[in-house]
């Protein structure tokens, strides 16, 4: 189980998070999350989604549900595509959309991005960092990610930042 802690300005409320995959093929697996909200000591959310990878093609998709206290049960379909703009694949093109909504498919929520991704192996001894620098289409908005093996520091252009540990 893959497990963080989390922070971010807009909540101020240390949140726990954590992963699963769970293998059904070589390409596919079952992912299921949750983050408990330390403040409530509740679930933010909760969710479960098939996930598959094609890599002739280099595709990530991805089909589930999502449940949170506010929306409640909502269904999920997600996809990305890499593009390596380098032979060694440490840079790539990254292109990523996602799609919710809500039981009753009247409330749609689109999310679509494209960003460049920089790996730098043994950035010192032992650390690797990787840049990410995007542009969210439907939201109009510039961001930026910075990880250093455990640590993961995303900003945007208005402003918001949240920042990550990995356990």
């Amino acid at each position: 189980m893959e497990t963080s802690i989390r922070y971010s300005r807009d909540s101020r409320v240390l949140k726990l998070h954590a992963k699963e995959k769970l293998p059904i093929d070589s390409n596919t697996h079952l992912q299921v999350r949750g983050e408990l909200d330390t403040k409530f000591g509740a679930p933010t959310y909760v969710d479960a989604m098939l996930r598959h990878f094609n890599p002739n093609l280099a595709v990530n998709l991805g089909v589930g549900l999502q449940y949170t206290k506010i929306d409640k049960l909502r269904y999920t379909v997600r996809g990305k595509k890499a593009f390596p703009v380098s032979v060694d694949g440490l840079v790539k093109f990254n292109v990523k959309g996602q799609c919710n909504v809500d039981n009753e498919f009247k409330e749609r929520k689109a999310k679509g991005a494209a960003e460049f991704s920089l790996t730098i192996l043994n950035f010192k001894k032992d650390q690797d960092v990787r840049l990410k620098v995007g542009y969210e289409l439907i939201k109009k908005l510039a961001y930026m990610q910075i990880r250093e093996n455990n640590w993961t520091l995303n900003v945007d252009a208005k402003g918001a930042w949240n920042i990550r540990y990995d356990l």
